[in-house]
């Protein structure tokens, strides 16, 4: 039996098919909406490669044990199935597992809120060379990934880890940022798709009439559960955001720079900020940060020097003053911002006027992450409050520091 794998896999896959063949990337994060077809690429591409190494095994996990059955578990036998190779697989629910029939080899399902049961795999031949976290936004965060991974990373080389998900529309989720940082990493492939690039006789009328349906009534909730997008909850407080790469042409032209600094120690990190001010154009631009919990002064003091700036007056947390004397003697020229009464609400209204806030994401990965995931809170019957939390924004703090001063040209700014 002849299977062509481009009438499985979508167009959208290809690509990341012959990464995987490879083995270009030891991380697959795929996101995806409704119907992209993400996590059956998945299941495909593990049988196929136990079918092709005969030391492989697999480990599939979901954050509950109990939603394996009815998803994943049946994913992995349409795969089979597909794939026309019923016969060489046997399947069992209790324990929960699939066996490649000519060496033994094991694709086990696991619940990761029974985490006994996944430390330690013990295969009778191979190792764990397959991971596939199915919608990986169901679990509590990086820390628990960490763990199961140190558990299951044992035994062999050329480990493959595929992360499968919906993107939660609040930018705050842990796996909206996490997706960030791994696209960083140079063996990590972050791979977005929609059901747009499905055959629509995949998916079939009725769904697609459902998609197209939502994009009628409510087209925000159409970008996020059908194109899997980030769009928001509607409670960011900063919507004149740009992430984005700022160019060294960019910054060779910079005519304004100022700077601004939180302070923090053992719990709160102490942050500093270089911002690009043009005022033209009334946009600021993040292009350099110090984050850090427990740094000492004269530790900061060194880094701040070697950014290489040419660093004059940092505006500073006023509620600080022996700290502020003491970076003064080891030779920044810092003062503190003065505050006065309504002076929060005023600077965050200041930074909401502007045009545009440009954050870099590779120099200023904090501020980014802070700047998206700053949101105002709720209350009990889910209503907005109008108010600026106090928690998760010390970037935030030093650019308010940081721009004081035009803040208050114009006239008198009451300072909290």
């Amino acid at each position: 039996m002849t299977v062509r794998l481009t009438n499985l896999i979508a167009p959208s896959f290809y690509s990341v098919y012959q990464d995987v063949k490879q083995h270009k990337y030891a991380n697959y994060w795929l996101k995806g909406g409704r119907g992209s077809t993400k996590s059956s690429f998945v299941s495909l591409v593990i049988i196929l490669g136990m079918m092709q190494d005969p030391e492989a095994n697999a480990v599939v996990i979901r954050k509950v044990a109990a939603t394996l059955r009815d998803s994943v578990f049946d994913q992995y036998l349409w795969a089979i199935d597909k794939l026309g190779v019923a016969d060489y697989w046997a399947s069992s629910t209790s324990p929960m597992q699939l066996t490649y029939l000519p060496t033994g080899q094991q694709i086990r399902f696991k619940g990761a809120d029974k985490p006994q049961k996944i430390k330690s795999q013990k295969f009778r031949h191979g190792y764990t060379k397959f991971k596939h976290f199915e919608e990986i936004s169901d679990f509590k965060g990086m820390e628990e990934i960490r763990n199961i991974n140190q558990s299951l990373n044992r035994g062999g080389s050329g480990i493959v880890t595929f992360s499968s998900y919906n993107p939660p529309a609040s930018q705050r989720n842990w796996v909206n940022e996490a997706t960030e940082q791994q696209s960083l990493r140079s063996d990590t492939l972050v791979h977005s798709s929609d059901y747009r690039s499905v055959p629509k006789e995949w998916l079939g009328k009725e769904f697609i009439a459902d998609a197209e349906q939502l994009k009628h009534d409510n087209e925000k909730a159409y970008q996020h559960e059908y194109l899997g997008e980030v769009t928001g909850t509607g409670a960011e407080v900063f919507d004149n955001l740009t992430i984005r790469v700022i160019t060294q042409q960019e910054r060779n032209n910079f005519e304004s720079i100022y700077h601004g600094m939180d302070f923090g120690f053992t719990n709160d990190p102490t942050a500093y900020v270089d911002i690009a001010y043009e005022p033209n154009r009334r946009r600021i631009l993040l292009i350099n940060e110090i984050y850090q919990r427990r740094l000492m002064n004269n530790e900061a003091t060194e880094r701040i020097k070697q950014t290489g700036i040419g660093h004059g007056l940092i505006s500073a947390d006023a509620a600080e003053p022996n700290t502020i004397a003491e970076l003064r003697r080891l030779g920044l020229n810092v003062v503190g911002a003065p505050k006065g009464k309504g002076s929060r609400e005023f600077t965050y209204k200041w930074l909401q006027g502007l045009s545009e806030i440009v954050i870099d994401p590779v120099t200023c990965p904090n501020a980014a992450r802070e700047f998206k995931g700053y949101e105002y809170e709720r209350d009990g019957m889910d209503n907005l409050i109008e108010n600026y939390p106090d928690g998760d924004d010390h970037t935030i703090d030093a650019v308010r520091y940081g721009m004081r001063r035009q803040m208050v040209k114009g006239g008198f700014v009451p300072w909290k």
